[in-house]
């Protein structure tokens, strides 16, 4: 879908700066409206702590306080019991397992909502608002998001607390180098062929990378290395060990135009 079709966002840049490739080159930091000033007593508390995984421990104790998270089994009726089992840590779950599940849809869902960039891909390619893919993924999307407990509110937190923890963590880093594995470069959407194995490409919305280039070849024989600003990093599974059943190094990243190189197996 072209510029036409973004949506208006809740964070502090426009969609498509976010979107274009000459935001990647030069990122400034994304702020979701709101969410810091809500939750700035977590903000304090995490400013106290210098290890990281008592910031982990007190981000999932306040997500436990704040949204119920895990306490699904002391509710007593049964649509409570879903609501609350249906928190961030079940769609990212979802997503690992397949990123066209109902649960995709939703955290697509939320970086439309939120940074105004609609999806290129669920479970097929959304070339319009017309496409079949775009019907299934909005069905999805209103059903999963309907049986959750303010879920976007959760997601809001999570990335705030990410962008929070990559700042301390790796103090003057605005760009990241990550890889991601496909199958076959004629599934990507391709804005430019710049020769020597440089693509400008389109990514959807919401993408899986990773930190490791060996990792990526087990997702296809070609591997696309792309500069990824750290505001664009929803989520990465370092950061909160344990919640995830995978132990790679795993990043989620909010798409748009990027600039990859092709490394070819």
């Amino acid at each position: 879908m072209g510029p036409d079709t973004f949506p208006v966002n809740r964070c502090d840049h426009p969609p498509w700066v976010i979107a274009s490739h000459l935001f990647n080159r030069n990122p400034p930091p994304i702020e979701i409206h709101g969410v810091r000033r809500a939750h700035r007593s977590l903000f304090a508390r995490l400013d106290r702590l210098d290890d990281p995984k008592s910031r982990a421990r007190a981000f999932r104790e306040h997500m436990e306080l704040v949204f119920q998270v895990g306490k699904w089994r002391k509710e007593s009726s049964p649509l409570g019991r879903r609501s609350l089992r249906n928190s961030y840590l079940r769609f990212l779950r979802g997503w690992m397992q397949d990123a066209s599940s109902p649960e995709g849809a939703v955290m697509k869902g939320w970086v439309e909502s939120r940074f105004g960039l609609p999806p290129t891909f669920h479970a097929g390619p959304i070339a319009d608002l017309h496409a079949p893919a775009y019907v299934l993924y909005l069905v999805e999307r209103m059903r999963e998001s309907a049986r959750s407990n303010a879920v976007d509110s959760q997601f809001d937190l999570l990335y705030e607390f990410v962008q929070y923890e990559l700042r301390l963590r790796h103090p003057g880093t605005s760009v990241f180098t990550l890889y991601r594995g496909v199958r076959d470069l004629a599934d990507q959407y391709v804005l430019d062929d710049r020769g020597k194995n440089h693509l400008l490409v389109r990514m959807n919305n919401l993408n899986s990378f990773t930190s490791r280039l060996e990792h990526a070849w087990q997702f296809g024989s070609r591997v696309l290395e792309a500069s990824v600003p750290a505001s664009k990093i929803f989520f990465r599974t370092d950061l909160l060990p344990g919640i995830l059943p995978r132990g790679e190094e795993e990043s989620l990243v909010i798409g748009g135009e990027y600039e990859v190189t092709v490394r070819l197996y």
